[in-house]
């Protein structure tokens, strides 16, 4: 069995995911994955997919080199009446997108006030 049909199920995740500029190659029985991955989330899947296949990482036949894509973010200060959906609508992201983007700030997602300033991801 090759190693790029051992680990098909990460190959295939990656690709699933969107990973940019995917890269995968065998060479001196190692299997090396490269690329960017849009959040740490989706390199996170890629590693617990491996795992999955080799629990504890002892096979030593995969290379994943796998970056983060750095998005961007703008300020945003909370005005009276904001809502994370409202903020999320104007900017064409999810609340959910910004809450996670602030969750140093942001306790309760339906509890923002006024004055708070937000980093906005861009899609």
């Amino acid at each position: 069995m090759s190693l790029q049909d051992k680990y098909k199920e990460l190959t295939d995740l990656a690709s699933n995911l969107g990973i940019a500029n995917l890269q995968v190659r065998e060479q001196d029985n190692v299997l090396y994955v490269d690329g960017t991955a849009k959040s740490a989330d989706d390199k996170e899947k890629l590693w617990d997919a491996y795992g999955k296949i080799d629990p504890e990482f002892r096979s030593a036949d995969v290379v994943m080199n796998i970056e983060v894509s750095q998005g961007t973010t703008t300020q945003y200060t909370v005005k009276s009446g904001d809502s994370l959906s409202k903020i999320g609508k104007d900017h064409g992201v999810s609340w959910q997108a910004i809450y996670e983007a602030n969750k140093d700030v942001i306790k309760n997602p339906d509890l923002i006030q006024p004055g708070w300033n937000l980093k906005i991801p861009t899609a």
